[in-house]
């Protein structure tokens, strides 16, 4: 009698489909170093409607596993559902202690938790996935849909006490692609161990790092201090997780002289060598603008306007260009716009439209004041020039699943043009403002920059300044551009005294580390002086 309504409930309540989740790819560094993997974890359910002592099951979960008994037992007294979790992503060795007490109605199944065995190394471009093996910021995410996989599927029989007794459906899943990061992870390291040094050494708010091949527009290291552990992510909150580097903004200062002074000469209105009588300040409109250093009117090439980095020749050469050819550049360089790379979240910066410029705007945006940028913006902009005048799309993923990323580029300036500004940027740190940066044996090309921040209620924030430096190295045939950048430093401002000191240190360790050929001599050493006879 009710044969087959009692076939379909005994059916119901002995048979189960029970998910089995992918395999996430795993993230590799240019190198081959696992940057984030799966760890082998049991899940750990339930069948309420099969569980016989609710009691003894939420107690003995709680011992081996470490769960709310009373949440669990909570849950096992529904009826309503088939399934309820005891525990996501447990220790497999404490999974199979509880499952060795054959508790009626619990079951488990093989699953991934993600790890990153770097920990604090690159854990702002990592991100995070989540429980569910979802990824939920950084590369995790940009990349969720080729890293997750595609999950399978099996169909049970179980007895009354939960044991499983034939498997009638089964459905594989397919692991997700790897991928392999353009990050070095030892340069990597250092980066973020220099930022944390000069973070603590001027008591800074924060810095960021960008490390760029400008040969290949790779990534080389992203850092930010402070920083945290990778396997702690939703602890660390929102402030510290930010990768300042691409999300972030700020004034660049006279870094982004280097706009301005290109778009001079490319434009054919100056040489380097074209030289102005320069009085100590300048009127723009309706503001006056001076340059750092009180000084006398006095003679400087372009060549020197640069290397002495002053506001008054900048916006000499800037009234020269005019708006629109001043604005053409700004934009050549890629300001205003996301750089592309293949990060979440990336900011465009800050750009005035050319249209709502006033008369004082040309006497603020060429010294890079009125314009906000991202560390990534500004270390691709020289990178443009350490690379003939050909811009390179930056990007963090080398590979994926094998097949290389594709490159993109676009010529920007002629590469005597490039050249030529290679030589100035070049002189800034051998007889400018970049004397930090130098490094014995290596010709260093680079700018420094020092800027005010702005007050969100208007005007600048008194006492705060950005303090940067980008360049690159070795100058004759570049193989790292790399940018630092120090958010509200302490006893001193200027990029010259914060950030350069910082670029020389992660730059010398690269060339080091990759061994790098020197293109500078060195001096020979002073012939050593013979002692001065004694008397026996």
């Amino acid at each position: 009698m009710r044969g087959p309504s009692l076939k379909a409930i005994a059916t119901q309540q002995h048979t189960q489909t029970v998910v089995i989740p992918a395999g996430r790819g795993t993230i590799f560094d240019r190198n081959g170093v696992e940057l984030a993997i799966g760890e082998q974890a049991t899940t750990v359910y339930a069948d309420p409607r099969q569980v016989k002592d609710a009691r003894a099951v939420a107690i003995a979960a709680q011992e081996a596993l470490g769960v709310d008994p009373n949440r669990l037992y909570k849950a096992l007294q529904s009826k309503a559902s088939h399934f309820v979790y005891v525990a996501r992503q447990a220790d497999p060795i404490k999974a199979a202690q509880l499952e060795k007490k054959k508790l009626a109605g619990l079951g488990s199944y093989a699953e991934e938790r993600r790890s990153y065995p770097q920990r604090n190394v690159a854990a702002h471009v990592l991100g995070f996935a989540g429980l569910d093996n979802r990824g939920l910021a950084g590369v995790e995410v940009s990349l969720d849909q080729i890293l997750v996989g595609h999950p399978g599927s099996q169909t049970v029989i179980r007895d009354p006490h939960g044991t499983t007794l034939d498997v009638v459906r089964s459905v594989p899943e397919r692991q997700g692609q790897s991928v392999v990061l353009s990050i070095d992870h030892t340069i990597q390291a250092q980066t973020e161990a220099v930022l944390r040094a000069t973070v603590k050494e001027w008591h800074a708010k924060s810095a960021a790092a960008v490390v760029l091949d400008p040969r290949t527009g790779e990534v080389l290291a992203m850092a930010n201090a402070p920083g945290f552990d990778a396997n702690r992510y939703p602890q660390a909150g929102p402030a510290r997780q930010r990768n300042r580097a691409v999300t972030d903004t700020y004034e660049p200062g006279s870094t982004f002289k280097l706009v301005t002074i290109t778009g001079a000469l490319g434009d054919r209105l100056v040489t380097p060598a074209t030289k102005f009588n320069l009085p100590y300040e300048i009127q723009v409109a309706d503001r006056v603008v001076h340059d750092a250093e009180e000084r006398p009117t006095e003679w400087f090439s372009v060549r020197d306007i640069l290397a002495r980095s002053s506001n008054v020749g900048v916006i000499t050469l800037a009234e020269k260009l005019g708006k629109d050819r001043l604005s053409s550049w700004i934009d050549r360089f890629g300001f205003g716009k996301v750089t592309g790379i293949d990060f979440p979240g990336e900011s465009p910066g800050i750009l005035l439209p050319k249209a709502d410029w006033s008369g004082s705007t040309i006497g603020n945006v060429p010294i890079g004041q009125g314009i906000a940028v991202t560390p990534l913006q500004m270390a691709t902009a020289y990178a443009t020039i350490a690379n003939g005048g050909i811009r390179i799309t930056p990007r963090l993923v080398q590979s994926i699943g094998g097949t290389p990323t594709k490159v993109e580029k676009t010529r920007v300036v002629s590469a005597p043009l490039a050249h030529e500004v290679v030589g100035m940027l070049t002189n800034v740190v051998s007889e400018g403002t970049g004397k930090s940066a130098a490094i014995p044996g290596y010709l260093v090309a680079g700018k420094t920059g020092t800027a005010e921040k702005p007050d969100p209620r208007g005007g600048y924030a008194e006492g705060k300044y950005v303090a940067s430096f980008v360049g690159f190295v070795p100058a004759s045939k570049p193989r790292f551009v790399v940018l630092v950048m120090v958010d509200e430093p302490q006893g001193a401002i200027f990029g010259s005294v914060v950030a350069a000191p910082a670029f020389q240190q992660i730059s010398r360790f690269a060339l080091q580390y990759y061994e790098v050929q020197p293109d500078a001599p060195v001096a020979p050493p002073a012939p050593a002086t013979a002692p001065a006879a004694t008397a026996g």
